[in-house]
């Protein structure tokens, strides 16, 4: 090669070359930094958009699972308070069964009445203080549970309805609000009306059971989609670690060459100096 002083051809070269070296390990170092392989839209446009996509499905359906389990949450509540509801019917039975026979005198019948009547305020107590997230559990207006992964949604209604002692029961709601254990007559409907609120109460736990075990179903369901969709995600964004500090070892030898060789070339030029002297 010519010696010229005009252009220094090999140290530009060098220079070039050491640039495309230095950009491959700033990328290495950044995927290495992130674990990442794909940080900016330059690395992989396609690989970006369908990660990202990806991601906001597991958003959308995270939020599901978390809004699914509320509602089992929910339903939980309502179990539970009418398991205590049960046990103060059973009671309540306890006492009408004494009531109805004619054994009892008049001041035992009102001391069982007096019972029972405060039974009765337990019932509409539940009915009305019983919350979950700030919200009344027995109402009778239906609850939605939100689902959603980002391309379709869909929603699972779920209803407990109204609880109270005039109204316990959906389909057909016993009244015992108007019932009193004053006479043996008196007992003995209500007795009558106790078992059936009973049986309803049974029902309705029946029912929230079947919906309960829906809603862990869909988180169940969710959570797996989660878990592949998270996978596939994973396997589109994350970097290879061991490539890319296969790459970092390689870029590093090679930058130091890089500026080993920018320094020979540039010393080119100063060999001229020597043929003048």
């Amino acid at each position: 090669m010519a010696l010229s002083i005009l252009n220094n051809i090999a140290s530009l070269a060098a220079r070039n070359q050491l640039q495309i070296t230095g950009a491959g390990l700033q990328s290495t170092l950044f995927r290495l930094s992130s674990g990442s392989r794909i940080n900016t839209g330059a690395d992989d446009a396609v690989g970006l958009a369908i990660a990202d996509g990806l991601r906001a499905n597991v958003t959308a359906l995270s939020q599901s699972a978390r809004n699914a389990s509320d509602g089992v949450g929910q339903l939980q509540v309502a179990d539970g308070a009418l398991a205590q509801v049960t046990n103060l019917l059973n009671r309540a039975i306890t006492l009408g069964t004494q009531a109805s026979t004619g054994t009892v005198s008049s001041s035992q019948r009102t001391a069982l009445n007096s019972e029972f009547t405060a039974i009765k305020a337990e019932i509409d107590r539940i009915g009305v203080n019983t919350t979950f997230n700030g919200s009344s559990v027995f109402s009778a207006s239906t609850t939605s549970i939100f689902l959603s992964d980002a391309a379709s949604n869909s929603t699972i209604a779920v209803s407990v309805g109204a609880l109270s002692s005039s109204a316990i029961g959906t389909t057909s709601p016993v009244n015992l609000s108007v019932d009193d254990l004053t006479t043996a007559a008196n007992a003995t409907t209500a007795l009558a009306n106790m078992n059936t609120a009973v049986a309803n109460v049974a029902s309705i736990r029946g029912t929230l059971g079947a919906s309960i075990n829906r809603l862990q179903s869909a988180v169940n369901v969710i959570n797996n989609q989660v878990q592949n969709l998270t996978a596939a995600e994973d396997g589109i964004r994350a970097a290879d670690i061991a490539q890319e500090v296969a790459n970092l070892t390689r870029f590093s030898i090679l930058n130091q060459t890089g500026v080993s060789a920018l320094a020979q070339a540039n010393s080119q030029q100063q060999s001229v100096l020597q043929l003048l002297k």
